[in-house]
């Protein structure tokens, strides 16, 4: 197995955790990973992404110009990076913030409303575990356990409260991509 994902969109859209998260579950997983961020200076606001490869082997380099995978958060991330994805890969988006998604016929692509119901379920922070929880049930790359152990690491102890409605989220986006899936 080898996955090499980006996930891009603005600073403070959760974009660096997601894909910090996800290589701490691959760790979780005795799985040999990569992840590398690249943003602005900004702190909130500017453009973010990062690289996350998680493989059964050893990862030659961790830095790829096509994906296998992407998940893009922003209208310029969808730009950018809907024309590296593979052939036969995966796009997902988050739909309430993409007007334009793009019209390749020869990858899978998929919007999810992850920040709609991040606000239904009162706390709009959990629109990353959203998306991810989507991506996991169309590629499960880790086990939910995983990220739930993960989220221990990534998560500062204060936050450790917030477990529970990250595990929500993740049920939350496979429940919403399994609805809208139609493959």
């Amino acid at each position: 197995m080898l996955e090499e994902l980006i996930v891009a969109g603005f600073g403070g859209q959760g974009v660096l955790s997601l894909g910090m998260t996800l290589a701490y579950a691959g760790m979780v997983e005795e799985k040999e990973i990569s992840w590398m961020p690249s943003y602005g200076p900004e702190m909130r606001g500017g453009t973010a992404n990062c690289i996350t490869i998680i493989s059964d082997n050893k990862i030659s380099s961790p830095i790829i110009s096509q994906f296998d995978s992407a998940i893009v958060l922003n209208q310029p991330s969808m730009d950018k990076f809907a024309p590296r994805v593979k052939r036969g890969g995966l796009l997902l988006y988050e739909s309430a913030n993409i007007l334009k998604p793009s019209t390749r016929t020869d990858i899978d692509i998929i919007g999810i409303p992850a920040a709609t119901e991040a606000l239904q379920m009162k706390n709009a922070k959990i629109m990353n575990m959203i998306v991810l929880g989507a991506y996991l049930h169309l590629k499960p790359v880790v086990k939910i356990d995983s990220i739930l152990e993960a989220l221990k690491k990534v998560l500062p102890e204060k936050y450790h409260h917030l477990l529970e409605i990250n595990h929500q989220a993740l049920m939350k986006g496979s429940e919403l991509v399994h609805e809208l899936a139609v493959f």
